[in-house]
């Protein structure tokens, strides 16, 4: 498997900093290791890009490399890695096939999964038909890329049938309600129809938010929160916006989304009362 794909550009040119300053203290990657406190195997994985060091050790690299003027330089790039913003230009410059598969890649490394969406059904969720409906409204995609997409999309449902994760959704009862104009008759009650069986599972939770809930949040927009991960690999969140894709690493926001959750849930059914919304909005249909 290959290693999941993060956050890029800033990543990538802070792991590649930090390199050159260690080729440049003479120092190995076990040894410049040693002097931080940071494993050999993440000593990698920060110069690949692939994680973000903290502040703290980030300075510590700079002081082990001898270049300890490089230490304002350093925490400027990583607090810039730890909220990266990539466009959905970039995102989807080789379709969307190649998107499914990283976040395929990062879902593999994550035990606990938490995602909101007030106004869709999350894609681990979705349906082919729903799913091809979804892709289809996305930027610039190329049609021929939908089908591929949408097999890629299914196979990253797999993971749920794993009784080692756990996974918790939480929507509001507009997005069990929500149907493209070109949708198929019957499109959405298969989709409710999946929902009820995923309810039902021992590692998932389903939360449905209901007309009318009293909130103690603002449900600004949805997120996924990679939560509990494989050893080495840090928490994180994805937002997406209408024009990109947000990657916050930062611990401190990932606790605000945290938070923001911890809220949301407070307004949403779960277990049987939300099996009822969901069969409530299928028999709406």
């Amino acid at each position: 498997m290959t290693e999941p794909q993060q956050p890029r550009a800033q990543r990538i040119r802070l792991g590649a900093e930090l390199r050159r300053l260690r080729t440049l203290g003479g120092l190995s990657g076990r040894e410049i290791g040693r002097r931080t406190g940071i494993s050999q195997a993440n000593v990698s994985r920060i110069e690949n890009g692939q994680i973000v060091p903290s502040l703290p050790q980030v300075r510590a690299w700079a002081t082990a490399a001898q270049a300890p003027e490089a230490a304002g330089q350093l925490a400027a790039m990583t607090e810039s890695a730890l909220n990266e913003v990539t466009t959905f230009r970039d995102r989807l410059r080789d379709g969307l096939t190649p998107v499914q598969q990283d976040v395929r890649e990062l879902e593999s490394t994550t035990t606990t999964l938490r995602n909101f969406q007030p106004g869709i059904v999350p894609g681990l969720l979705q349906t082919a038909d729903y799913a091809r409906h979804v892709l289809g409204l996305a930027h610039a995609a190329p049609p021929g890329d939908i089908a591929p997409a949408v097999a890629a999309r299914l196979e990253r449902q797999a993971i749920i049938a794993d009784p080692t994760r756990r996974f918790e959704w939480i929507m509001t009862e507009s997005a069990l309600r929500w149907a493209p104009v070109s949708a198929e008759p019957g499109m959405l009650a298969a989709q409710l129809d999946r929902l009820m069986v995923i309810a039902g599972l021992a590692n998932a939770a389903v939360g449905v938010i209901p007309l009318g809930a009293p909130m103690k949040a603002i449900p600004r927009c949805g997120f996924v929160i990679y939560d509990e991960r494989h050893p080495g690999y840090q928490p994180f969140v994805i937002v997406e916006t209408p024009h990109a894709a947000v990657y916050v690493s930062d611990p401190d926001d990932v606790d605000v989304y945290r938070e923001q959750l911890a809220a949301l849930r407070q307004s949403a059914l779960f277990g049987s009362d939300a099996l009822a919304a969901i069969r409530a909005a299928s028999d709406a249909l």
